[in-house]
């Protein structure tokens, strides 16, 4: 079977461990005094924010800007256009895909921005931030796939494994796992804050 891999999508990969590797320049610069648990939540929203505005934020430019990613020219086009061989919605500037992405970009990146500061911080308003920012990320993932499944997924090619079980299942997978992860985190945390108070509480009954 024919795997897919071409130097495009070689190049599409490593532009995404570069975005990796900045997240991870960021956190150790940033988060050196948090706890470790924290700097891994640091990390990912460092990659979240960036992979929002120096991947998505292009793609949002290139659908409103009178064209769409496929009559659209320069390398991250081409990074798109890779993609797009796996879910062609991505290709055509599909009305859903671009108002959700408008949303991931500005509100997205703007909760992560604040989520980051809330963290290294320490604020009170840390996990109202991440339950929001999860959420949003949740909502967006299942809005974007769910139109095209209850129409039986014309436009996804899951026929290679690179498309399938990378772009399709690790790249949107992540946004999914981890989100839940931090709610799972934000979860804990909230009960953590309460069972003091409810102990109180029964004292003075």
């Amino acid at each position: 079977m024919d795997s897919g891999m071409s130097v495009v999508s070689i190049w599409s990969l490593l532009a995404c461990s570069l975005q990796l590797l900045a997240a991870g320049l960021l956190t150790q610069r940033c988060g050196g005094r948090v706890l470790v648990q924290d700097r891994w939540v640091v990390l990912w929203l460092f990659y979240d924010v960036i992979v929002h505005l120096t991947m998505e934020g292009p793609f949002v430019y290139m659908s409103l800007g009178g064209g769409a990613v496929e009559t659209s020219e320069g390398p991250l086009a081409e990074l798109w256009k890779e993609y797009g061989k796996a879910d062609r919605r991505w290709l055509v500037s599909d009305p859903t895909i671009v108002s959700i992405e408008i949303l991931t970009v500005v509100l997205d990146s703007m909760l992560g921005l604040l989520l980051i500061h809330a963290v290294l911080k320490d604020q009170y308003y840390r996990h109202f931030l991440q339950v929001a920012l999860c959420v949003c990320e949740l909502y967006g993932g299942w809005m974007t796939f769910c139109p095209d499944w209850l129409m039986g997924s014309p436009h996804l090619d899951t026929s290679r494994p690179l498309y399938l079980w990378v772009y399709l299942v690790f790249f949107n997978g992540i946004w999914v796992l981890v989100p839940v992860l931090l709610l799972v985190q934000s979860w804990f945390s909230l009960r953590s804050l309460h069972i003091p108070k409810r102990g109180e509480t029964r004292k003075r009954k």
